[in-house]
């Protein structure tokens, strides 16, 4: 038999490890970004166009490289962060494999510009599939210039998996996010398109959460500081009322490095007990340092998982830790009884020193010096001069014109008494003369008889469906009615959440929303859709923002369902929501006249019908 074993060429080897580390533009964004923050940099600048299918450039001033190692960089398993296996239990840098220019380069066109700051110049060096193309000295101000194009130019396959432009933008933002977030002291800077999309100066924690995610993120965090043997935490969780459906704003960092950890994630949801519902997230920013021979991180391609030596310590420690902060900045309550309230300090004197109180005594005054005089006292009603004057047959004056009164009703026929009927009818508020009997059950469904048996309709759903035609109809249509605001609102949003907004602008005013005002974080709104309140602009809003981030569908009719579905979801009646008689019948018969009632906009049933057969199967 002849041998069927055979080495891959280093160019197919190399474009099935990059099929492990690059999956999406987002991935090289994150390789070249940790590699800048490894080479020391303290400003780094990413510019990528067309959501980085097209460019990612990253520029940093870290040490730079020599002709030597520019040319090494790209070799697999070259590597500047280890020298032995042991090395992998004692990392402090964000790369080791040295796996990822080589990754890059094979499956894209490679440029890079580098300089130490002892060279007098510089190294241009071109790579196209693995293959060095070119490689000049040319001058080049310090540190280094990495500039990929056209990624997955040979691999027509892969590239055909990318999702559009918006989902492929949002992937390299949140990566962005995650390693500034994790390097407060670095200066970030990102273009997309040649727009400039974040400016973030050197700064500390706090300031770099508030610099990304908006000024009013600053009211919303509770700090969290803990340090033990084993463990440091630092950082930040959001106050308990600023939570969300979706698992946005959730950042762990280990040794600075970005992790996704749910078992981490548990530690500090559990926390949060009977502070939150359970269909709602915390957001935290947490920060935690232990030694380097205590995790394993090459255990996963992305270095996103870790694995912990002492994980159930950790676990116990860090819920502690947010549970004590949420409990010593009053978030959480807590029960002391022999504590009187009484003695506590208000927020605003806590800093002021105290002063002295100043008396004053009227050394002049005697009490006994003279009698003081009794003055008239007025009543605002006027008095009878008889009631207490002493004479005991007064009392008889308030009963003056009652005898009269009795002695009008001459029997028991006269009398009218008011009577409560006693009817046979099991439910309340009876509909038996409209000819539609409908009762709610639990809050949640309607109920309705039908001639072979009943109908239970699914409120939630079913007030889903009506909105969803609704707001379809008004998009595409453009006939939606508003209603002004006597004040218009002022809601603040990150700059990134404020530009999707501004991207559905046109769908939302069909809707009926009229915006005065889109600035950098703020958006001013004068009037709402006649079917919402006020109060739940904001909610709608965020869960609209959150949907987008999530789905990102094309322009088109998939955005306007999208968004006619999002919205449904968030004005539709709660469950829990009481309903009288007649908006109990103006639900069914909205929901019958859709054009498509039996279903919801996320195609779940909204009524079941039960008929005789089955209800008598039931006493059989």
């Amino acid at each position: 038999m002849a041998d069927i074993i055979q080495l891959l060429p280093d160019h197919v080897a190399n474009q099935i490890a990059a099929g492990e580390v690059v999956q999406r533009p987002a991935s090289v964004v994150k390789e070249l970004l940790e590699n800048a923050i490894d080479a020391k940099a303290t400003s780094i600048t990413l510019v990528i166009k067309d959501a980085g299918k097209t460019l990612v450039q990253v520029t940093d001033n870290g040490v730079g490289m020599s002709v030597t190692d520019a040319r090494l960089s790209f070799e697999r398993h070259a590597t500047s962060k280890i020298k032995s296996a042991e090395d992998l239990f004692n990392l402090h840098t964000k790369g080791f494999r040295g796996e990822a220019l080589a990754s890059i380069a094979a499956i894209a066109h490679v440029e890079l510009k580098t300089k130490t700051e002892d060279a007098e110049i510089g190294t241009h060096l071109t790579i196209e599939g693995s293959k060095v193309i070119s490689q000049d000295p040319a001058v080049v101000p310090k540190g280094t210039t990495i500039s990929v194009k056209n990624l997955f130019y040979n691999i027509p396959a892969r590239r055909n998996f990318l999702k559009s432009n918006p989902v492929e933008t949002r992937h390299i933002i949140d990566e962005f996010h995650r390693v500034a977030l994790a390097h407060p002291s670095v200066a970030f800077q990102m273009l997309h398109n040649g727009s400039d999309v974040f400016n973030l100066p050197s700064s500390n924690s706090r300031q770099r959460i508030v610099n990304i995610f908006g000024s009013k993120t600053n009211e919303k965090l509770v700090p969290v500081h803990e340090e033990t043997e084993i463990l440091k935490i630092e950082g930040f969780v959001l106050k308990p009322e600023f939570g969300k459906k979706s698992r946005g704003e959730q950042f762990f960092f280990v040794n600075d490095r970005f992790i996704k950890s749910p078992y981490l994630h548990h530690a500090v949801a559990s926390a949060y007990e009977g502070l939150m519902k359970n269909d709602i997230h915390p957001g935290y920013f947490l920060f935690l340092e232990v030694e380097p021979h205590s995790i394993d991180i090459n255990i996963h391609p992305t270095k996103t998982e870790i694995k912990f030596d002492n994980e159930h310590s950790i676990y116990a420690m860090l819920r502690a830790t947010v549970k004590h902060s949420l409990g010593q900045f009053n978030i959480a309550p807590v029960l002391d009884f022999e504590r009187d309230k009484g003695f506590d300090t208000p927020y605003e004197y806590s800093k002021k020193s105290p002063t002295a109180p100043s008396i004053e005594v009227d050394r002049d005054f005697n009490p006994f010096k003279e009698k003081p005089k009794q003055g008239n006292i007025s009543f605002p009603f006027k008095r009878d001069p008889s009631i207490g004057s002493g004479q005991g047959s007064s009392w008889e004056s308030l009963y003056v014109g009652l005898k009269d009164e009795t002695a009008k009703i001459s029997s028991l026929d006269d009398i009218e008494f008011e009577s409560e009927e006693v009817t046979g009818s099991l439910f309340e508020n009876s509909e038996a003369e409209t000819g539609q009997i409908t009762f709610q059950l639990q809050n949640k469904y309607v109920v309705s008889p039908l001639k072979s048996g009943m109908m239970i309709v699914h409120q939630n759903l079913a007030h889903q469906r009506i909105l969803y035609e609704e707001l379809l109809k008004n998009i595409t249509v453009k006939e939606a009615v508003s209603q002004q605001l006597l004040f218009p609102l002022q809601l603040h949003f990150s700059k990134p959440d404020v530009e999707i907004i501004e991207k559905i602008r046109e769908q939302l005013e069909h809707t009926g929303f009229i915006f005065s005002e889109l600035k950098d974080e703020t958006i001013e709104i004068s009037g709402i859709p006649v079917l919402i309140l006020e109060s739940h602009v904001v909610n709608l809003l965020n869960q609209l923002v959150q949907d987008i981030k999530e789905e990102v569908p094309d322009s088109g009719f998939s955005q306007n369902d999208m968004l006619a579905k999002s919205m449904a979801a968030s004005m539709a009646i709660r469950t829990g929501v009481s309903l009288n008689r007649e908006e109990r019948e103006h639900l069914i018969n909205q929901l019958f006249a859709c054009k498509e009632p039996t279903v919801s906009p996320t195609n779940k049933p909204v009524f079941i019908t039960l008929d005789a057969n089955d209800i008598d199967k039931k006493f059989m």
